[in-house]
């Protein structure tokens, strides 16, 4: 595995304020060379020519090592092959005409996974998926040991969700402590992890990993929804006697309490279960009043 290595090159403004001298100082000196030939025919004018000439070429071929570099962007420098260093300051900059450049950008990036479909801890088919935000922390392993470091990102996050989804639950049933749903914010955490472990090959650093979509498979969800919705009447209506209860409780209470009137075991059992269905019923109750005695 490589490691990131900073390299400063020097700024491209100095360097190209000297090779525009040079050029200038070179074309004098190639005219001058025209000059001695033609005027004075000295054989020293064809070889300051030709001298004047190469060092044009030069200096064209220098200026091909001026480059810039973005704000959040790097470039690693390669020298035949050979990794040689990365430049990170900000600006015009230049470097040996020889290396050759690999821009990179350092900037957060971010994905949507596709809708993974994957059985959760107890078999049952979900859907899921994530988003994914990242950024590149070292040039040198995401250029250089890895093929492809954004489709590597997003293979190796895909799979970090599909191994993550095997163990939770969808849902808390039978006692578990976690479940996708209702521990989003713990199950994130975990693939945020497990993402980072997978991708630090690359280079890659994830600064958030987050559950975007979470369902049952469409073929189990109809009976899941029943599921649920059973529950939650069970729940809401072991709420509604746990309060007739109550209610009841103090009901016979206060009658015994303040004297109101004196009841037997048996009446105490028809007036606790009429209340028990008024209090309990999920509609109105329609009463019948006695107009005789209550005996």
């Amino acid at each position: 595995m490589l490691n990131e290595k900073l390299s400063v090159q020097k700024s491209g403004w100095t360097a190209l304020g000297i090779l525009i001298l040079l050029v200038l100082i070179t074309i004098y000196s190639f005219i001058y060379g025209i000059y001695l030939s033609k005027e004075h025919f000295i054989p020293e004018g064809p070889i300051t020519i030709f001298v004047s000439a190469l060092f044009l070429g030069l200096w064209g071929f220098m200026f091909s090592g001026l480059f810039t570099v973005e704000p959040n962007q790097a470039v690693a420098l390669l020298l035949f092959g050979k990794y040689k260093g990365t430049e990170k300051t900000m600006g015009f900059r230049w470097a040996n005409p020889l290396y050759s450049r690999k821009k990179i950008s350092l900037r957060a990036r971010n994905f949507d996974s596709d809708k993974l479909k994957v059985n959760d801890k107890k078999g049952n088919p979900i859907e899921i998926s994530a988003v994914i935000v990242w950024h590149v922390n070292d040039t040198a392993q995401a250029l250089f040991d890895v093929d492809d470091f954004i489709g590597y990102v997003r293979i190796q996050s895909e799979s970090a969700i599909r191994h993550l989804a095997t163990h939770y639950a969808y849902d808390k049933t039978g006692g578990e402590k976690e479940s996708l749903r209702s521990s989003i914010d713990e199950v994130s955490e975990a693939l945020g992890r497990e993402i980072q472990e997978r991708v630090k090959t690359a280079g890659v650093t994830v600064d958030e990993a987050r559950i975007n979509h979470l369902a049952y498979a469409p073929e189990i969800a109809h009976a899941m929804l029943q599921r649920q919705q059973a529950e939650a009447i069970i729940a809401a209506r072991q709420k509604i006697v746990d309060g007739a209860v109550g209610m009841v409780e103090m009901a016979l209470k206060r009658l015994k309490d303040e004297n109101v009137i004196e009841l037997d075991e048996e009446r105490k059992a028809s007036m606790v279960s009429n209340l028990m269905v008024v209090l309990s019923s999920d509609k109105s109750a329609q009463p019948i009043i006695n107009t005789g005695s209550i005996y």
